[in-house]
């Protein structure tokens, strides 16, 4: 593709100059002058700007859905000729929930880029809200989510499963406690993720199956990252429910105890997203590398 071509994509996907700039590795005066110079080329005007914000034209809306396609088939076309080379060599763009960004996928990538060398990887970390968002906008090839949602444009498939526990910091009065039940959660304060999160999502189903409604709960505060969570647990008289994937360090070190709740039992399973249709082989090879891997 035209250079001037990628710096456009770039700038209409960030709709930012200057992140077009920094993702680039080029000045902003620089994305200014191949913006102005594919405008001359098009003889149409890509971007407009309202306030401090710029948005995409219609002519820029229609070359960019172009230019999209066009850099998708090149992909495609590098790809197959690697295929022909036996090195593979190809772009995948993918997008995870936050859990599974953080504590399940970076040994699976690893181990995926020692195997596939000249496939360029990227990961975007999100909410599973947002994930699915990006898929259908065709900013990534694959999602890994959390929840049970469906969007109508993607179709899913299950990679592996996860289970929600309660938790909480060592510290707490409620660390001595072994076991609660299921009507002490209406009690408890709590910090839980924010809305748009899968795990938030996985929690609201399996409380109202158990007639807790989700409304009753003494939250707190919601945190957009476990992390966050865990973080606040240190100093926190209080419970969360987070993936059982993300805690198994803190557990070992005793600074996060986990709470039995007899009959709740929050399972899940973490999903694949993919557009309808044929996935691009590099998204097809990582689902087959992600169904074979040993997690």
């Amino acid at each position: 593709m035209d250079f001037r071509d990628r710096v456009f994509l770039s700038v209409a996907e960030n709709l930012s100059f200057s992140k077009a700039a920094e993702e680039m590795f080029i000045s902003q005066p620089a994305v200014t002058k191949h913006i102005k110079e594919l405008e001359s080329r098009l003889k149409s005007t890509l971007f407009e700007r309202k306030g401090n914000r710029i948005y995409l034209t219609k002519a820029g809306k229609l070359n960019y859905e172009y230019l999209k396609k066009i850099k998708h088939q090149y992909e495609e076309l590098e790809f197959e000729l690697g295929r022909l080379n036996d090195t593979f060599k190809g772009t995948l763009r993918i997008g995870a929930s936050s859990t599974i960004s953080q504590y399940v996928i970076p040994e699976a990538l690893a181990s995926f880029y020692k195997k596939y060398p000249k496939i360029d990887l990227h990961l975007l970390s999100g909410n599973s809200y947002e994930i699915q968002q990006k898929l259908i906008n065709e900013q990534i090839d694959i999602a890994l989510i959390e929840g049970s949602s469906s969007m109508q444009e993607l179709q899913y498939s299950d990679f592996m499963p996860d289970e929600i526990v309660v938790v909480t910091g060592s510290n707490s009065v409620y660390s001595k406690r072994k076991q609660i039940a299921i009507s002490d959660l209406a009690n408890i304060p709590l910090v839980l993720r924010e809305r748009g999160s899968g795990t938030l999502e996985v929690i609201k189903k399996s409380l109202l199956e158990n007639k807790v409604d989700f409304e009753d709960l003494n939250i707190v505060i919601h945190l957009g990252s476990t992390e966050a969570i865990k973080n606040f647990l240190t100093d926190f008289n209080g419970a969360a429910l987070v993936s059982e994937k993300s805690i198994s360090k803190e557990v070992e070190l005793k600074q996060i105890v986990k709470i039995n709740v007899p009959k709740l039992k929050i399972d899940r399973k973490f999903r694949i997203a993919l557009r309808k249709g044929n996935p691009t082989y590099s998204a097809q090879l990582f689902i087959n590398f992600l169904n074979a891997h040993n997690f």
